[in-house]
């Protein structure tokens, strides 16, 4: 009898140990899965969306500008009363990818469902995984979205979905690295670049949605800020590509506007294996002329006066009395520390408000892990009047090599009166 009651003790004791075993190794699998799904979602930059400052995270409120009015982004914690708590992963899945909520409303495309789309089921499924158990549930209630007549009729989406999106999965390019291919799927998909960077239609479609067209990326416009190219890049290579990404700061450029955030909650957390994919998936593109050559003689001509401050322009003078200890009398600024303005995308933009919204309320950079500290450039709204801006800016864009138009004081106007609209 001691026997089989030891024989069954030690029975019963491999078994509970190999339960033991099997729920640690479920634990660990959950425990990497939600480690992954937070990664993907820094790729998908809901952070940046679905978050206020000295609010919980994740828990909505974010007032969108949109050419339909202002959209607020919802609570995507897992609480069951204001947030997704109840969703299904496939309802998830629908919201995420196809703007469809588990009631049947649908989403504004403010939330880039066309792009989210080509998000693949491993990696929506991590996604789920870390929204339902790797954030701490919130009961905030983020305003309503409440858009005017005939905006506010949601059903109509239906039709927009059926005509500007698709339910294509993401396609490799063919003969392309794997590398090239990851950046891909990034830039397609979570990274949603697309958004932003690619010419929208008379809809407010996105022309294209993926590198089989031209248009893909090919440039737009965001609340008036004109949005540059990403096909090829060419006054970039790859590893200043990466800088930007990483730290919002390379040898030329600095970020500014909507990237900034971009940068502070998204990019600046990849790894640098997918900011080296990304980096080499756009320069794979291509498409796009390559800039004119920096005008040398232009641009010494610039310099030449500057440094000799005699008989200067209005312009002339104010860019040494509030930008040349920075930008330098050659414009081009320091490397990863103040950018050139020589050639720069924002000041050689068609629409100039970038560059005066820059100039009137000044510029930050995020603190990044690779670039901690955080460089400031003091805004000028109270220290120069719309036609000091105006004949700053103009000078700007046309000293050295550059050659973009005048700015009017009308157009700075316009840009003071939004940022005190914003207040």
């Amino acid at each position: 009898m001691k026997m089989l009651t030891m024989k069954r003790f030690f029975k019963l004791s491999a078994v509970a140990l190999a339960a033991g075993f099997a729920w640690q190794a479920q634990a660990a699998d959950e425990a990497a899965l939600i480690k992954q799904g937070e990664y993907l979602s820094r790729l998908g930059d809901c952070m940046a969306c679905h978050s206020l400052p000295n609010k919980p995270a994740y828990s909505g409120g974010l007032a969108i500008d949109s050419d339909l009015g202002t959209i607020y982004s919802t609570n995507i914690t897992p609480d069951k009363t204001h947030g997704i708590g109840n969703y299904s992963e496939q309802q998830f899945s629908d919201a995420v990818r196809k703007g469809v909520l588990p009631d049947g409303r649908h989403l504004y495309p403010a939330m880039p469902y066309p792009d989210y789309a080509k998000i693949s089921d491993a990696d929506m499924h991590a996604l789920y995984t870390y929204f339902m158990k790797g954030v701490p549930a919130s009961a905030e209630q983020p305003p309503e979205t409440d858009l005017s007549f005939p905006f506010n009729q949601r059903w109509g989406m239906l039709f927009w979905n059926w005509v500007f999106t698709t339910d294509t999965p993401f396609k490799p390019i063919g003969g392309a690295s794997a590398e090239v291919n990851r950046g891909a799927y990034i830039v397609e998909s979570l990274g949603h670049c697309g958004s932003c960077h690619t010419p929208r239609g008379l809809g407010m479609n996105e022309k294209a949605l993926d590198s089989g067209e031209d248009k893909f990326l090919s440039g737009g416009s965001l609340n008036h800020w004109d949005v540059p190219s990403l096909r090829g890049l060419p006054r970039w290579n790859e590893q200043e590509i990466v800088d930007y990404l990483q730290t919002g700061r390379n040898d030329k450029a600095a970020v500014g506007g909507e990237m900034t955030s971009v940068v502070e909650h998204s990019s600046s957390h990849m790894t640098d294996a997918d900011l080296k994919a990304v980096a080499a998936y756009l320069k794979f593109l291509g498409g796009n002329p390559a800039l004119p050559a920096r005008n040398e003689q232009a641009a010494q001509a610039t310099e030449a006066k500057l440094t000799a401050a005699k008989n200067l322009s209005e312009g002339e003078r104010l860019y040494l009395d509030n930008c040349g200890a920075c930008h330098f009398v050659s414009g081009k600024g320091a490397p990863g520390i103040f950018p050139e303005l020589d050639q720069a995308t924002i000041v050689n933009a068609d629409d100039p408000t970038g560059l005066i919204h820059t100039v009137l309320a000044g510029a930050q950079q995020p603190s990044t892990a690779k670039a901690p500290s955080t460089l400031a450039m003091p805004g000028f709204a109270a220290r120069l009047s719309d036609e000091e801006v105006a004949a700053l800016t103009t000078f700007i864009r046309q000293g050295w090599s550059n050659h973009a138009k005048a700015v009017t004081n009308d157009q700075v106007a316009d840009v003071r009166k939004s940022l005190q609209h914003k207040e």
